[in-house]
């Protein structure tokens, strides 16, 4: 059981506290009012980032000393949206989110996963016809193996879940939202996600 800190409390951040409440973990959920995601920060062992991307590296910067040591768990995509409210552009082109975070966190041991699928998918992935692969990208092992273990928790199966290496190779799981907005114009929001078939 761990002590976890969700930031952001929209459906990402909503859907993510809820299975991991029911898996037996103490979840704390932060929403806007002033404070609240500095004092759940502080309290907790891991942290979820579920803020909207284009946002994530201001908010985030701001807890330095209450992330000092904690594992971050990022799931969100910073992209500017087109006129339709869906993912254009990639905010770090080059670069990823995660990247940036880790650079300005030093001392916070991030975690990229999750972000290469609609939101359903990250607590039910099992239910998709044909398995889904969540992706971890990050330069620490026990963090690492941290966020696998919460995985599990949500239901992925180890044969899922592929370890990608340093925090550098979160910028190709972070380009794959550019795949997002075409899908849904195409097939509607049904719950999909990036698999490697094997």
């Amino acid at each position: 059981m761990n002590d976890i800190a969700v930031l952001g409390n929209g459906r990402v951040g909503g859907n993510l506290a809820a299975a991991l409440t029911r898996a037996g973990h103490r979840v704390t959920v932060a929403d806007r009012t002033r404070g609240a995601a500095a004092e759940a920060a502080r309290t907790a062992r891991i942290v979820i980032n579920a803020t909207p991307g284009a946002g994530s590296l201001e908010r985030l910067a701001a807890l330095r000393e209450e992330l000092r040591g904690k594992i971050l768990v990022d799931v969100s995509n910073a992209t500017t949206d087109g006129p339709d409210g869906l993912p254009e552009d990639l905010l770090y082109p080059g670069s990823s989110l995660a990247e940036r975070l880790q650079e300005t966190l030093p001392e916070t041991r991030v975690v990229k996963t999750l972000n290469t699928m609609l939101f359903p998918v990250m607590t039910a992935p099992a239910t998709l016809a044909q398995p889904p692969t969540a992706f971890l990208s990050g330069e620490d092992p026990q963090a690492k193996q941290s966020v696998h273990d919460l995985l599990t928790d949500l239901g992925w199966s180890k044969e899922w879940i592929t370890d990608l290496g340093g925090i550098r190779t979160a910028r190709a799981t972070e380009a794959a939202i550019l795949f997002v907005p075409h899908v849904i114009r195409a097939t509607g929001f049904t719950p999909f996600a990036l698999s490697i078939a094997r």
